[in-house]
């Protein structure tokens, strides 16, 4: 926006020397290499081949022609094939009056409309270390949506039926003696959780129980492979075991039957337990600071997608076998033979993304949508999507799945409820406890209040958190170390709040009225650089939005506060050598204070005004 006038010049310099004609594209303006002198650089190399002229020799020219016809270029150098432009200050001051300060990196609506899916639990245990991250990126994904212009639907998908739910009730059935979350003051999610550990604990005693049995040892010596022993055929026959001999397995199966069939204990039951759990979700998404638009639930999702299959059957997209099962075949483009109905009619996973997906498009009509699903799934969506657009969906390209990494804990885990999963509450409640650690040992907030103490805390709490999930590109796996992510030195999230919470300290500390600062004509180096990232902060709302990469963002904001801190030491702000250098510092200060806040809100994250 704020180069539109160089890039004019470029397009009229290439067109008089050379006779060229240029697409604005081609002509990419980037901020100068610190090693080298100038403010703004483009590369010439790509015009080389087509001039036949030396890239040395492209520069030069081009470069003259720059500083005599735009006034805004006051100088330039040539290194290789890169030519180095140095502007004016009126440049500089007339960028500075022009930054809108509160729309600044915000598009006008562009009348499309987008879903994000993300978090999308199951009802039989908490929220994880796994859920945060998915939920963090999802979160912050919806946000550049919005900046970018679109109006965006978000929602979750949540899996509260099947086998892993029925154990958790059958668990709570057998051994809760009629306990709840409110007589035992014990979170709902976490309270269900422990019935479905139960379960998992109790089962593992039958079945090692049974291994020994006169049963137990004629099932090894009849299905033992050649050469295995056995330990090693127990432990690969636990799920025929669930199936064919568990009475626990039995109950559990049989209740999934009872709730299948509507039985009505079974169902006020069912309700009862997921009530508990969503109950639990919510303090845990409030904490973090997430809504969702529109919930579905996998009860009534589950049958969809049976309309889709017979259509497709009619559209030869999918064949159908001798044994009656219904298939895709994917071959053409590098996948496999897919099942989409099994052979006694009921559903597979695929075919219930395919009518949920269909049902989300009739509800509200999306241009796109975005799955915020961990990588293992890859495949999974990849196949969806190539089904869906050979069914003729009309969204079907606008589909994209946010795959991510795994995310661990440098120490092994701080409490876990079966000894793999990190609790997603002890997490939040671990890193606010470092952060408190380390405001006390500061003692930068003696002077408030018991509330305003807690309620800063608990913004650093998360948004060191939030800042270190989402800095690491979404595919990437990540290591999260509580003690780091709260870190005032590194790249984390309070390194930036403190950048704000400086700029916000000397803000109140101006007592004056601001003085036009028309005639500042001596920019110091450390202005410039802050002036050319907040030149690049709509691009980088822009350029997130295309690759669905929020760490874009984080990585800004950090690369933003980080050149503040070093101009807060090295510069005169409040004390500057005349009036007009204050104003300029002080309009640059709230430029950079309205950026930090906005790119880190577009994380979810709070910015305190004092730490």
């Amino acid at each position: 926006m704020f180069l539109n006038q160089t890039t004019h010049w470029l397009t009229q310099a290439f067109e008089k020397v050379y006779g060229l004609t240029t697409d604005p594209k081609q002509l990419l303006l980037s901020p100068t290499k610190k090693e080298f002198e100038g403010d703004f650089t483009i590369v010439v190399f790509p015009f080389v081949k087509e001039l036949k002229i030396s890239p040395e020799a492209i520069g030069e020219a081009i470069g003259t022609f720059m500083k005599e016809n735009d006034a805004d270029i006051i100088d330039f150098n040539v290194v290789k094939g890169f030519l180095n432009m140095t502007y004016s200050d009126d440049f500089w001051i007339r960028i500075a009056k022009n930054i809108p300060i509160g729309s600044y990196g915000t598009f006008p609506k562009n009348g499309k409309k987008v879903m994000v899916e993300f978090s999308s639990p199951n009802t039989n245990k908490p929220l994880h270390l796994g859920h945060i991250r998915n939920i963090l990126l999802g979160w912050s994904c919806t946000k550049i949506f919005e900046a970018n212009g679109y109006e965006v639907i978000k929602t979750q998908i949540i899996n509260d039926r099947g086998i892993a739910i029925c154990k958790s009730m059958l668990a709570w059935k057998i051994f809760a003696n009629g306990n709840t979350p409110s007589s035992t003051s014990i979170k709902g999610d976490h309270f269900v959780g422990e019935y479905y550990v139960r379960f998992e604990k109790e089962f593992k005693l039958e079945y090692e129980g049974f291994q020994y049995t006169d049963m137990g040892i004629a099932v090894f010596e009849k299905n033992k492979k050649e050469g295995q022993d056995f330990d090693s055929f127990f432990k690969e026959y636990k799920n025929t075991y669930f199936n064919t001999y568990s009475q626990l397995g039995a109950e559990a199966k049989q209740m999934l039957l009872d709730w299948e069939a509507g039985d009505p204990n079974t169902i006020e039951l069912w309700k009862q337990m997921n009530q508990w759990v969503y109950s639990g979700f919510d303090t845990t998404y409030n904490t973090l600071g997430v809504t969702f638009d529109k919930v579905y639930y996998e009860s009534d999702t589950y049958l969809l997608g049976k309309d889709a299959v017979q259509y497709g059957l009619t559209k030869n997209v999918f064949y159908k076998k001798e044994d009656e099962s219904i298939w895709v075949d994917l071959t053409d483009v590098g996948m496999d033979h897919k099942i989409v109905q099994r052979s006694d009619g009921t559903s597979v996973y695929m075919t219930q993304d395919l009518g949920t997906a269909m049902m989300r498009y009739k509800d509200f009509q999306v241009d796109n949508m975005v799955y915020t699903v961990a990588d293992e799934q890859d495949y999974h969506f990849q196949v969806l999507f190539e089904i869906l657009k050979r069914l003729g969906e009309p969204y079907a390209d606008g589909l994209y799945h946010l795959s991510y990494g795994m995310v661990e804990l440098p120490q092994g885990k701080m409490k876990s409820r079966e000894g793999t999963v990190v609790d997603a509450d002890d997490l939040i409640a671990e890193v606010i406890a470092e952060a408190q650690n380390n405001t006390i040992e500061r003692g930068e907030v003696a002077e408030m209040s018991i509330e305003e103490q807690n309620a800063t805390v608990k913004k650093i709490g998360l948004g060191a958190l939030k800042y270190f999930m989402i800095k690491v590109q979404p595919k990437k796996r990540m290591i999260f170390d509580p003690k780091e992510s709260v870190d005032l030195q590194g790249q984390t999230g309070p390194y930036i709040q403190n950048a704000y919470v400086r700029i916000k300290s000397i803000l109140r500390k101006n007592d004056s009225t601001a003085s036009n600062f028309d005639k500042y004509l001596s920019l110091q180096p450390q202005e410039k650089v802050l002036m050319q990232l907040v030149m690049e902060y709509p691009n980088v709302i822009s350029q997130a939005c295309k690759d669905y990469d929020p760490s874009s963002v984080a990585n800004f904001a950090y690369s933003l506060a980080k050149e503040f801190h070093k101009f807060y030491h090295d510069v005169r702000i409040l004390g500057a050598e005349s009036e007009e250098a204050k104003s300029f510092r002080l309009h640059l200060c709230n430029i950079i204070s309205d950026i930090l806040q906005r790119s880190m809100a577009t994380l979810g994250i709070e910015m305190p005004e004092r730490m």
